[in-house]
């Protein structure tokens, strides 16, 4: 029967390019071949979702794998990712049915000349699952016998150990295979299915074998219920992780990022594991952050010769590590720096770093930041604002980059910082920045800022009420921060705090009534609703946890929850890029506790 490929989908649309597509699979040009073979990859199994249109595609590709001019190994490999496919309940079913009734013509292929094909082979009949791939262990087990290639051999102790029922005892005879991939596939496998605390023979053995071979271990490779030993230690016995890390399997940054309070477990092997790379340093920096004081010495003593490095970037990672220890070179070093580069990103942290350590001791780094406001990054001039006596000497050039609408974001909440003190230079400057265009941003953020400076909400309340009338929920936040001058305002914002359906948006207007009228008694049970709704893993502090710090009480509800989170050995938040300040969980910790320590709990 003829498929109609116009009725069926992938991941781009209608399917009638395929025929097309596997036509030129058999093209003789390797170029054409290619092409399509990466459309084909990306159609019917894009980033691991299958369609409608991959399950009839799997007896052409099939084919093509068995009779094509090429591309063989590529072909099982997508056969294989089908099979292993995510996507829509039908449509999975389909193409793992569709790719089990292919697989007996290419079974041939586990015999094949070519180790990449033979090891294709074994994923594809993994990735079938126990229902389709049963009968096919003999098979696997012949190979684990006779296969010549060591990472051949390899995968198929991982697959015959994911597919095979019972307690796979003969993993065991393998723990002391001469070769460590071996030894490590089959060590892995026991770690899996173990129980906690995890048995220190199999992570031993892990340990060992990978230090005598390091290499990637394939997290995307396997099919469910495969699991990396260094996954299984992380997630599940950061006791077993840090024998590992011990054992020489580069563990030490990962467990700190999973697990509270292991900085000096793992401080020197992340000593050793810097390269010198901008990026280790950095995350050196988060780790001294939080080690005791007389931790502090052996990372400054590693970290010392990049202060001189040709890259400067990496000379900025390196100061930022030195201001994190609080090292007597680091001052000078960042008032050098700021001098000669105020633009990258690298400055920024280096000075931030200064700033959260030294505090006023590192005037002279403010004073270097203000000599430059022309060339520095607007986050740069924004950190001005912790030094508002240099601030305040500054206000003219601070002003005179507020015109300039990428500058201003870094002048204006200097500006605002400073209060009165920014005067009526600054106030100028902030009032033409809040009336010039009131669609953008920085225009509600001059308002706000002139707000501070004169006190005259006016251009505050022109620029949020029509906003605010017109249902945008955005400006709620910004209308708190007026405090009782958006009094005009509540109209449009206390009607918010009955929308249970969004407990952001409901608690977004509770810190804004309490911003605005002191407020607790419909305020604290909405932003404790909303702290607890943001799941505590963004690397931003929650702004319901400061206000209700500020407040002073705490619904009872809230309680037990805050508590999870504070004495957790776990870590809780999270964030993508490492750039040398606190870790974000423990920022969060220390605010959760502050709060617990100080609230009246409410019932």
């Amino acid at each position: 029967m003829e498929t109609d490929w116009g009725r069926l989908g992938h991941a781009y649309g209608p399917a009638d390019d395929i025929p097309g597509l596997l036509r030129a699979m058999e093209a003789e040009d390797a170029g054409v071949r290619e092409e399509a073979m990466e459309e084909l990859v990306s159609s019917l199994c894009h980033q691991g979702d299958v369609y409608d249109a991959s399950a009839p595609a799997v007896p052409h590709l099939a084919r093509l794998a068995l009779d094509g001019p090429g591309h063989r190994l590529e072909l099982l490999r997508l056969l294989g990712s089908i099979a292993d496919g995510s996507g829509k309940p039908a449509e999975r079913a389909a193409a793992r049915r569709a790719v089990a009734e292919a697989l007996p013509a290419l079974l041939h292929f586990a015999h094949d000349p070519d180790a990449e094909i033979r090891d294709a082979m074994v994923l594809l009949v993994a990735s079938l699952g126990r229902r389709y791939a049963l009968p096919l262990l003999p098979l696997l087990r012949a190979r684990l016998d006779t296969e010549p290639d060591t990472g051949v051999r390899e995968h198929v102790v991982t697959a015959l150990a994911l597919l095979e029922a019972g307690d796979g005892d003969w993993r065991r005879g393998l723990l002391t295979d001469p070769e460590p991939r071996i030894r490590l596939a089959a060590a892995e496998d026991l770690l899996r299915t173990a129980g906690l605390p995890l048995p220190t023979g199999p992570v031993d053995v892990c340990a060992a074998a990978y230090a005598a071979d390091p290499h990637p271990r394939e997290t995307g490779y396997w099919p469910h219920p495969y699991r990396p030993f260094t996954d299984r230690l992380l997630e599940d016995d950061p006791e077993a992780a840090l024998r590992a890390l011990a054992r020489g399997v580069p563990l030490a940054h990962d467990i700190v990022e999973r697990w509270r309070d292991r900085e000096a477990d793992v401080l020197l092997w992340a000593l050793d594991e810097c390269g010198g790379h901008a990026w280790e340093l950095y995350r050196l920096a988060r780790l001294a952050c939080a080690l005791p004081a007389d931790a502090l010495p052996a990372v400054r003593e590693r970290v010392l010769p990049y202060r001189e490095a040709d890259d400067p970037a990496v000379r900025a990672a390196a100061l930022t590590v030195l201001a994190r220890t609080g090292a007597a070179e680091a001052v000078p070093g960042v008032v050098r720096l700021v001098e000669e580069a105020p633009g990258p990103d690298g400055t920024v942290r280096a000075v931030i770093a200064a700033a959260d350590v030294f505090g006023a001791a590192a005037l002279p780094v403010a004073r270097a930041v203000a000599r430059r406001l022309g060339a520095a990054s607007p986050r740069l001039v924004a950190v001005l604002a912790r030094y508002p006596g240099v601030a305040a000497r500054a206000v003219p050039r601070l002003a005179a980059l507020v015109p300039k609408d990428a500058d201003a974001l870094g002048a204006v909440p200097v500006l605002g910082a400073l209060g009165p003190a920014a005067g009526a230079v600054g106030a100028q400057a902030l009032r033409a920045a809040a009336t010039r265009d009131a669609s953008t941003p920085l225009s509600a953020a001059a308002a706000l800022a002139y707000h501070r400076v004169t006190g005259d909400p006016g251009p505050a309340l022109a620029r949020l009420g029509p906003e605010l009338a017109d249902g945008s929920p955005g400006p709620v936040h910004l209308a708190g921060e007026l405090g009782p001058d958006a009094a005009p305002l509540l109209p449009f914002i206390e009607p918010r705090l009955t929308d249970t359906r969004r407990p952001g948006g409901r608690g977004t207007a509770a810190l804004a009534v309490w911003r605005i009228t002191g407020r607790t008694g419909d305020t604290v049970e909405p932003l404790a609703r909303w702290l607890l709704a943001d799941g505590f893993r963004s690397p931003v502090r929650p702004p319901a946890l400061a206000a209700l710090t500020g407040i002073g009480l705490l619904p009872r509800f809230a309680v037990a929850p805050l508590r999870e989170v504070a004495g957790s050995a776990r870590r809780t938040a999270h964030d993508l890029f490492v750039t040398g300040e606190p870790h974000p969980d423990d920022v969060l910790r220390s605010a959760v506790r502050a709060l617990l320590a100080s609230a009246t709990v409410l019932d």
